[in-house]
């Protein structure tokens, strides 16, 4: 995948060192990078809003909060596609913006399963992430791209 250079709107954005290392890129979409969490326990896509600046959804401009809810839409089905390529169906998706540890803006957008190490707690904040080994990481990289392919812009 070839990411495009920025955009006179982003060009002051930069991708929070913390939110890099923890995640792999899947898609550029119009308004968010959206990364794939690396902890193999969880299916979990990560949005950053590619806003320099931006802390909370206070800082975005309206069209851009409803943009952003469409592509909260699309990192659920990408999320579902991740479980269903894994082989553990999402059951149910968890939606939040925390910021408490990293304050660049980024939505965590998480698949869960009554079975999983966190369940019914919140899987954010949770030591032990396991990688995903590489033949999982590709195949959730694939499911997730297939999935958000229609939303992705420039």
């Amino acid at each position: 995948m070839q990411w495009p250079g920025p955009s006179r709107a982003v060009a002051e954005f930069a991708l929070e060192a913390r939110i890099a290392a923890a995640s792999e890129p899947v898609a550029l979409l119009k308004l968010c990078e959206a990364r794939l969490q690396d902890d193999a326990r969880f299916s979990w896509i990560v949005l950053v809003p590619r806003k320099h600046g931006a802390r909370e959804l206070e800082h975005l401009a309206p069209g851009d909060r409803v943009l952003l809810l469409d592509e909260i839409m699309a990192a659920g089905a990408a999320v579902r596609a991740i479980g269903a390529a894994l082989g553990r169906p999402v059951e149910k998706l968890n939606v939040a913006t925390i910021g408490n540890i990293v304050p660049q803006l980024h939505i965590h957008v998480t698949g869960r399963r009554h079975d999983d190490e966190a369940w019914p707690d919140p899987p954010w904040g949770r030591s032990g992430a396991r990688p995903y080994d590489p033949d999982t990481l590709a195949a959730a990289l694939d499911a997730a791209r297939h999935a958000l392919a229609g939303a992705e812009g420039r």
